[in-house]
């Protein structure tokens, strides 16, 4: 039975998208180093994946808009997030795995393990694809915007990042439903 590791980048960040990733590893073809995404180097990770979509049965990449995230939450934007990912394998998977301790809707078979982007291979080879993805936007969220240092906070509450919203203010692919940009568009009302 083909099982797929699947796991997300991206919910804590005021800025971006939530990216999962979904990956079925071909047990002939092992990926040496695989681990959680948040212990390895940039250049690891960046490595590890390309080994991973040269050696996977099967990789997806999938996302969940700023604008979902608002309309959604975070929480039903990253399951739907990972819903898509697990859906744009091919072949299928019989059985998912998930980082953390929720499932999204699936008409597979899938257990949440908590920590398993440390525990089951797949799961870190889909941490590793979803951190790298999302790193990607960010770095070309920084050419967009270059008030911005999206490349070194990548979206998250920095005090640096908090520094250049109070300068610049807001943009689009900043989370409206996300405070400091919740508080700053309440305070804008009228």
């Amino acid at each position: 039975m083909l099982v797929a590791g699947v796991d997300e980048a991206g919910r804590g960040p005021l800025a971006g998208a939530v990216v999962a990733a979904a990956v079925i590893l071909d047990p002939a073809r092992p990926v040496d180093g695989l681990a959680d995404s948040k212990t390895l180097t940039a250049a690891k990770r960046d490595s590890l994946a390309l080994l991973i979509k040269a050696s996977a049965l099967s990789w997806s990449i999938a996302e969940a808009s700023v604008e979902e995230i608002d309309r959604l939450n975070i929480l039903q934007a990253t399951l739907l997030a990972m819903q898509r990912a697990i859906m744009g394998l091919s072949p299928s998977p019989g059985q998912v795995l998930i980082d953390g301790n929720r499932v999204p809707v699936l008409t597979i078979p899938a257990q949440a393990i908590i920590k398993g982007d440390s525990k089951v291979a797949a799961i870190s080879a889909a941490s590793i694809l979803a951190k790298v993805a999302r790193d990607a936007m960010m770095d070309d969220y920084h050419k967009a915007y270059p008030d911005f240092s999206f490349h070194l906070h990548r979206g998250y509450g920095t005090k640096q990042h908090l520094a250049e919203i109070e300068k610049f203010g807001f943009l689009d692919v900043h989370r409206k439903t996300f405070n400091p940009i919740k508080r700053l568009l309440a305070s804008q009302q009228p």
